[in-house]
Formats: C-alpha cells, sequence, structure tokens
C-alpha cells in the first residue's frame, strides 16, 4: 500500500503493522509532518505520469458482516485450559447483577456539615476583624447589634470627627509656671449618636504658616475619669479640655485644632 504527504508529496510504501501501530497518523521522513494516511491510501500507484495519489473521499464506516470470534469478557484465560477441572469453570456476572458496595452517606455528611462549620466561623472572624467598619453601616449596624446581644459581644462606638464642632478655644501663659502655655478649647458632639472622645491635634505656627511645634492629646489626657471615657461625647455634649505645653518661643504666634 502506498501512502502520499500532503505537505512535500513524497509517496511511501507501508503496511498494515504500519498502519495500525500510528492509528492511522504518520510522520513524514522528509518534511517531519504528521499527517492521516488514510485518505491518500492506496493500493497501487496510478500510471505514470502523476502528481500525487487520488485522495479517497469522507464517507460513512462499512459495516462488518462476517464475524469470526467474540470471546466472552471476565472469563480468565486458565478457564479454557484442558487441566483445570470442570469445578473451576466460571462464568462472568454481567454488570448489573454484581453486588455493589454501599454508598458512604454518613461520611460525606459529615464532610458537608465540617465544610459548613469551617465557612461559618471564617465568615465570623471576617466579621469580627472588620467589626469597625461594618459598625460604622448604618444598614448593617442594627444586625450587627442584635448579634452582639446573643453573643454577649459589643459594637465598637460610632466615630465621625467631622461632627466635632469646636466652641471655643484659648491660648495664654501658665500664670505659675515659667516657660508653659495653659491651651483650652470646648468641643461639642452634633451628631444625632454618641461617639468616642477624639484625639486632638494642636500645632503651633509662626507668621508664615511653618509649623513649629505640634503634639497629640489623647481622651485621656483632658477626661481624668474612666467612666466618662468609657460612655463617650453623648449627642449634644460638651466637653472642656485644658492643656499645658511648652512654651515654643515668641516665633509661634498662630494655632490650629484639629480632630482625629
Amino acid at each position: 500500500m502506498y501512502t502520499q504527504c500532503p505537505e512535500c508529496l513524497t509517496i511511501y510504501a507501508l503496511d498494515v503493522a504500519v498502519l495500525a501501530q500510528g492509528h492511522g497518523s504518520v510522520r513524514c521522513g522528509h518534511c517531519t509532518m504528521v499527517f492521516d494516511a488514510l485518505p491518500s491510501l492506496s493500493e497501487t500507484l496510478p500510471a505514470e505520469p502523476f502528481a500525487g495519489l487520488p485522495a479517497r473521499p469522507p464517507a460513512e464506516p462499512p459495516l462488518l458482516v462476517e464475524p469470526v470470534l467474540r470471546p466472552m469478557p471476565g472469563i480468565a484465560a486458565e478457564e479454557h485450559s484442558e487441566d483445570a477441572p470442570a469445578s473451576a469453570v466460571t462464568h462472568a456476572t454481567p454488570d448489573f447483577a454484581r453486588p455493589r458496595a454501599p454508598r458512604r452517606v454518613s461520611r460525606n455528611l459529615r464532610w458537608i456539615a465540617g465544610c459548613a462549620l469551617l465557612a461559618l466561623l471564617l465568615v465570623a472572624q471576617l466579621v469580627w476583624a472588620n467589626r469597625a467598619s461594618l459598625g460604622a453601616d448604618a444598614t448593617l449596624r442594627p444586625v450587627l447589634a442584635r448579634f452582639c446581644a446573643a453573643f454577649s459581644c459589643t459594637l465598637p462606638p460610632l466615630k465621625d470627627i467631622s461632627k466635632l464642632t469646636l466652641l471655643s478655644r484659648d491660648i495664654r501663659p501658665h500664670p505659675s509656671v515659667a516657660g508653659a502655655l495653659i491651651i483650652s478649647a470646648t468641643i461639642r458632639n452634633d451628631a444625632d449618636f454618641t461617639q468616642p472622645y477624639p484625639v486632638i491635634r494642636i500645632s503651633l505656627s509662626d507668621l508664615d504658616g511653618n509649623a513649629i511645634a505640634m503634639r497629640r492629646f489623647r481622651p485621656s489626657d483632658y477626661v481624668s475619669d474612666p467612666k466618662t471615657r468609657a460612655a463617650g461625647l453623648p449627642p449634644d455634649g460638651t466637653v472642656a479640655a485644658v492643656f499645658e505645653v511648652e512654651d515654643p518661643g515668641k516665633n509661634a504666634v498662630a494655632f490650629e485644632f484639629g480632630f482625629e
């Protein structure tokens, strides 16, 4: 039999063993192209001169009608041995008649329950890690409040420094300590919810606006009672803060308050 490479048009002689080895696919020894040998397969070469082998048009697979042998699956070769006793010969059991192992439903349920529990724990950890940002959401806060009421946890207080108003401020030399200043301020919470006492940032600057000194004061620096600090600043509530700081010098002519 003969076949032709469609790339370089080289014609090769081959037999059934070569076709069976590659399931019809062969590699050209001239251009190394892998191609299907069946479309150009021919028993003989056409009369010369010729440019190529005639291609076989695609058609339906031929029907095989002359069986030679139909082995029975599942029967070992020794069952057909002459030395094997007749009692040792067994017959293959059909697939539908073979006993099947019961499905391990309980084990699958345990896996599903374990995965569900781990997923719930992961969600709980994410909620706990982001409780501050989630608690600031007006839609989620009531849901989280009910959750905390059921599991005895507390939500961090809402915080919005844009709702804090500086009602008054003053800076003057300390009456009894040389080289020191007294800075006082009154702060009001204009929010409709209680929020924690803020960190107050005070900066001193010169005539050109250059910062000369800056300091941050925590709530414990101006609210001495721990219970009052823990309760937070209520709506429309005010707090008076007084600080004693070192005088940075005569160049400090302006001061500014900020909240964090």
